[in-house]
């Protein structure tokens, strides 16, 4: 999915990719179709709400979530939200300008 990106930029540098944004458009607009399926694509990584199936209803009472405890469960969920950050950065960088 990054490949025409790549292209249109002629680069694989973030900030090559950034300074090609900044003096045409950004690539939201010339490559949108492929901007929405990057985002579906983010959402069913990360496991958010339509793709959440690996957190079943049983697995909510004696899954993980009661097996771990304390720093552990905490450690998980910042090792979850972390991916989020990173991967809504790529977004940002490849279509949004940086």
């Amino acid at each position: 999915m990054i490949l025409p990106v790549i292209l249109i930029s002629g680069s694989l540098n973030f900030t090559e990719i950034v300074i090609a944004q900044n003096k045409t458009v950004a690539f939201i607009f010339p490559l949108l179709p492929l901007s929405i399926i990057f985002f579906i694509a983010i959402i069913a990584e990360t496991n958010r709400t339509p793709f959440d199936l690996p957190e079943a209803e049983a697995e909510l009472v004696a899954g993980y979530n009661l097996e771990y405890s304390s720093i552990i469960f905490a450690m998980f969920f910042l090792g979850e939200y972390g991916n989020i950050t990173i991967i809504s950065v790529l977004k940002g960088e490849l279509f949004l300008g940086g």
